[in-house]
């Protein structure tokens, strides 16, 4: 190749073919790589978005159990194993991918344990929202009004849902009568120290709503008068009477001569449960035996309701002194000694004794 007076165009011309080519290459090689990832990466994303998307549907689509089913998680199972459990019951289908989908929620560590309960249907989701919040079934235990703490310790003793021991003691009248709801497996003291809170708290209340005029000088002086009431009679409507006989009586500095007070020390003595009194009873020495000793007996002698307590605090403004059983459940009350032996001599066969 000779060299001319154009011999820069010429080099020009001799080099641009082969910068020409080292592009062409560049290209080429752009295009293999454009071409693998169309071939290669596009159709994983699109996997991948087709399998996030079946998930989804799936964890919001009705599950595979057919009736309504209790199922208990143990403490301590680990999120593979309630899976599992979930999975033998019949609440989920496919746990593998239920695993998955929680995991990428970040949701397993709020699972917690407890007895469950799961209706036909129900959706992995839920499943989920049931499990992080811990939706437990709850159980009922009801105390009645009028027991004594033996009664209500045999009572706790036999639910075999609660678990440990009871304290050695149970201060007669701490705890309120009411249902109390509670999950499998909680403690006895536990369900106690609930109890005693609600009595406190049911208390304090009506005592701070109490009338001027009571009297009774301290909470529990409210409260052992209240359990009084609570024996002497079961109507409802009578509590408010009744509170007020006592209370009259108690102004007046009579004796309060009631039979539930003196059974109970009876019952306190020997264990032993009266359904009636003698007059050997009637003159038994004990703390509690109003037809002996003046004002309160010296605690309550049962756990009366928030009911009976209120109508303690707040009785009728009346003047009655005396009250006789009608033998139906019901009383017959009076103002004067002469009007109450009336009425004694009318229900004289209701079994039951008068205040006099």
């Amino acid at each position: 190749m000779g060299i001319s007076v154009y011999g820069r165009v010429t080099v020009a011309h001799v080099f641009l073919p082969h910068i020409e080519m080292h592009t062409l290459l560049r290209m080429a090689c752009h295009m293999r790589l454009v071409r693998m990832l169309m071939v290669t990466v596009v159709p994983l994303a699109l996997a991948l978005g087709g399998a996030w998307f079946y998930a989804c549907h799936w964890y919001a689509a009705p599950g595979p159990l057919t009736e309504e089913k209790t199922v208990l998680i143990a403490p301590g199972m680990g999120f593979r194993g309630i899976a599992r459990v979930l999975a033998q019951e019949g609440v989920i289908g496919q746990p593998r991918l239920y695993m998955l989908r929680v995991l990428m929620a970040q949701q397993h560590a709020a699972f917690q344990a407890g007895e469950y309960a799961f209706l036909p249907g129900i959706a992995p989701q839920e499943v989920t929202k049931k499990l992080t919040q811990g939706e437990v079934v709850m159980h009922s235990l009801t105390i009645p009004p009028g027991l004594v703490s033996e009664d209500i310790r045999a009572i706790l003793a036999q639910e075999p849902l609660l678990t440990g021991a009871m304290p050695d003691d149970i201060a007669e009248g701490a705890l309120l009568p009411e249902t109390y709801f509670f999950r499998r497996g909680d403690g006895r003291i536990k369900v106690i120290a609930r109890m005693q809170a609600h009595m406190q708290a049911a208390l304090d209340k009506a005592w701070k709503a109490r009338k001027p005029d009571v009297p009774l000088r301290t909470p529990q002086e409210a409260l052992t008068l209240a359990s009084i009431v609570e024996k002497e009679t079961g109507l409802p409507q009578e509590r408010g009477r009744v509170a007020a006989v006592f209370l009259n009586r108690l102004r007046l500095g009579m004796k309060l001569q009631s039979d539930p007070t003196t059974v109970y020390g009876i019952f306190r003595a020997n264990g032993e449960r009266k359904s009636g009194l003698t007059k050997r009873d009637l003159a038994s020495d004990s703390p509690y035996n109003t037809y002996l000793i003046p004002g309160l007996p010296p605690g309550p002698i049962t756990h009366p309701s928030q009911a009976t307590i209120e109508a303690v605090l707040n009785p009728p403004e009346t003047t009655e002194l005396y009250f006789v059983a009608t033998g139906n459940g019901g009383h017959v009350f009076a103002t004067t000694l002469d009007e109450h032996q009336r009425n004694v001599a009318s229900y004289r066969n209701a079994g039951h004794r008068s205040k006099d």
